[in-house]
């Protein structure tokens, strides 16, 4: 069941159980309340017709000592006479408790007069087929003898009431259940909307509609959790989107790393073919050897980038100061050829905080990059100085460059802007892949600048000490 049908079923329970609960007492209190009024009207007659009974016996002449029975009935007959407008009903018996005088209709229920005690007045309520009567009873002293009284008052119309009560107040309930049904549905209807519009959000999104926003129509609770919802939302969308984006680019990772064996592999296999399926002469022999070990180094030059890029992704390192001439004269000992007369090294002194060795791969990549991005009379500068929150370095060159559309991708593994010129120098494209996650280690980045036919210029900055060596 919609949790709008369960509001409004509730609802509705809840307001019929007040209705009938509140109707059945109010009905009650008004019939009991009109109910004593008509028994205290009850035993203000009986006790009227006490007193005329009393006042009637002395007033017949004393003919006997004792009231005899047949003035007893003549008693009877003139105050049911006196009382016929009222519709009183009365019966007047003995000391035996044996009937003198009885109201025709009088109930021959004697299960009061059998109750009535000296100075005590009694009565009952007494059902006769459709009717209803009050029953009173008390003991009459006329002259020396005993007598019984009793009453009984017509109150059907009291009943009557009540009944009519109970229908018009049930009919009353079920036109204000029917209203109230309609107006509390509409209620529910207006409070329940935002979980229909969240419900309908959270379907699109099962669907695959991460971009689906429920729409936001109140500012209470339901308000703030429509808010919550969009922003679990947006999160969501957000690691989906960088989810596909990682499925994506490892699945270029796999189709660019399988491409990048089988064109070593094809020049191996088929040059270790030759020579062992022809007798050549030393030139061609040395050749195919010659392409042998060089696709044979790039493999193993790539195997070993991928396993720093691995090793680098589950690393954490503890950055140690190094003197900045550290890496600078390394790089130099490094392109020896080159120092002074392609590659120039300018740096200021001072203190770097980080792994040594993995700082000089860094380097040693970013040179090699540069070297083999230039022609052969470019030049390439490293650079290094202290900035206000530790020490920079760049590497920049005068070569190819790199267009604007590929920059965000050079930090791929695998990717080649000139897949023919990184090749043709053993290059993986494998180098500024493994920058990027030795820099990561360090808290660091690339900041990559270039222009087509201008060259390019490589930089990153590297923290300054720790808060814990900078206390004195």
């Amino acid at each position: 069941m919609k949790f709008l049908y369960k509001i409004l079923l509730w609802t509705i329970i809840t307001m019929a159980a007040a209705f009938g609960i509140s109707g059945y007492f109010f009905v009650n209190y008004v019939f009991q309340t009109a109910m004593d009024r008509e028994v205290s009207q009850a035993l203000d007659g009986s006790n009227i017709l006490q007193f005329a009974l009393e006042t009637a016996a002395l007033n017949i002449p004393t003919k006997y000592d004792v009231l005899q029975d047949s003035a007893v009935q003549e008693i009877g007959a003139n105050l049911e006479k006196n009382g016929q407008q009222s519709g009183l009903l009365l019966r007047i018996s003995d000391e035996e408790r044996k009937t003198l005088y009885s109201s025709a209709g009088f109930t021959e229920n004697e299960t009061l007069l059998q109750s009535i005690g000296e100075n005590t007045i009694v009565w009952q309520i007494l059902s006769q087929g459709e009717h209803y009567y009050v029953h009173t009873g008390v003991v009459v002293n006329a002259m020396d003898r005993n007598l019984y009284l009793e009453t009984m008052e017509d109150v059907t119309q009291v009943f009557q009431e009540r009944a009519m009560g109970f229908s018009t107040y049930r009919l009353v309930t079920l036109v204000m259940l029917l209203m109230s049904t309609v107006i509390m549905f509409l209620i529910c209807t207006f409070l329940t909307k935002p979980i229909r519009l969240l419900t309908g959000a959270t379907r699109k999104m099962a669907e695959g509609d991460y971009s689906y926003r429920a729409r936001q129509i109140s500012n209470d609770e339901l308000g703030q959790l429509t808010q919550d919802f969009n922003a679990m939302a947006n999160e969501l969308e957000k690691t989906i989107g960088e989810l596909q984006d990682e499925v994506r680019s490892r699945e270029d990772f796999i189709a660019a790393f399988a491409h990048e064996l089988k064109t070593p592999l094809t020049a191996i296999i088929g040059y270790a073919d030759l020579l062992r399926s022809r007798q050549l002469d030393e030139e061609k022999h040395f050749l195919s050897a010659n392409y042998i070990y060089t696709e044979g180094k790039r493999l193993e030059n790539m195997s070993f980038r991928l396993l720093d890029i691995i090793v680098t992704k589950r690393e954490q390192i503890e950055p140690q100061p190094v003197e900045a001439d550290t890496f600078f004269q390394y790089l130099q000992e490094m392109f020896p050829e080159n120092v002074g007369k392609n590659l120039t090294v300018l740096y200021d002194p001072g203190m770097v905080y980080a792994e040594e060795n993995l700082l000089k791969t860094v380097l040693l990549n970013l040179a090699d990059n540069a070297f083999k991005a230039s022609e052969p009379d470019g030049n390439v500068e490293i650079s290094g100085w202290n900035t206000e929150n530790g020490y920079a370095f760049q590497v920049k060159d005068n070569g190819v460059g790199i267009p604007q559309q590929e920059l965000k991708k050079v930090t791929e593994a695998f990717y080649m802007v000139d897949k023919s010129r990184s090749r043709s120098r053993n290059g993986a494209g494998l180098g500024l892949a493994l920058c990027v996650e030795i820099l990561r280690l360090h808290q660091s980045e690339l900041f990559i600048e270039s222009a087509v036919g201008e060259g390019t210029c490589i930089s990153f900055e590297l923290p300054g000490a720790p808060c814990a060596e900078e206390e004195p």
